[in-house]
């Protein structure tokens, strides 16, 4: 089915689902979008900040006599350095692939890339990389954020297949 044919029967499916709805009758089924969702987990994030409030406690000395500082405030800032590598490590990366898309969650939102914005998909031992057309390459890493790479390069390999994308696999 083309793209425009399917967006016509969609449309008109919810049409039709509303009117039913109204007459009290069972919705239509509508034919699920099946979407692939790989997720990591950040680790190095929240290891950092640990690691960086170990250090804050250790250089301020909190139990000295001579700490000068407030400290309810210093307790405070250790408390939300701990939210937030609790945020980090609960707030987890993923990748999702589509019959028409890839989405993905970066620092400054979600990010969709669309077939025709993909040059090429580059598999290497640990790392999968999608390299765009216009902006930066998309990098997945089983060191920094534990993505099932192997089911997610079948998956990806199926999307190039079937949106003629160039695939690469190097041997670092």
């Amino acid at each position: 089915m083309s793209r425009s044919w399917e967006r016509a029967v969609q449309r008109n499916t919810k049409e039709i689902n509303k009117r039913r709805k109204k007459e009290g009758k069972q919705s239509l089924s509508s034919p699920a979008v099946q979407i692939d969702r790989f997720k990591g987990r950040s680790i190095i994030m929240p290891f950092t900040l640990v690691l960086l409030i170990l250090f804050y406690i250790l250089m301020f000395k909190p139990w000295s006599a001579d700490f000068t500082q407030s400290a309810g405030m210093f307790w405070a800032t250790v408390g939300c350095y701990v939210l937030l590598a609790v945020f980090y490590y609960l707030r987890r990366p993923y990748l999702a692939v589509s019959k028409d898309k890839l989405e993905t969650r970066r620092f400054a939102g979600f990010k969709t890339l669309k077939p025709l914005e993909v040059r090429k998909i580059v598999q290497m031992p640990g790392y999968i990389v999608i390299e765009t057309i216009k902006g930066g390459n998309w990098v997945f890493s089983k060191l920094m954020n534990r993505y099932p790479l192997e089911a997610m390069s079948v998956r990806l390999k199926e999307f190039a297949n079937q949106h003629q994308i160039e695939w690469e696999t190097r041997a670092k």
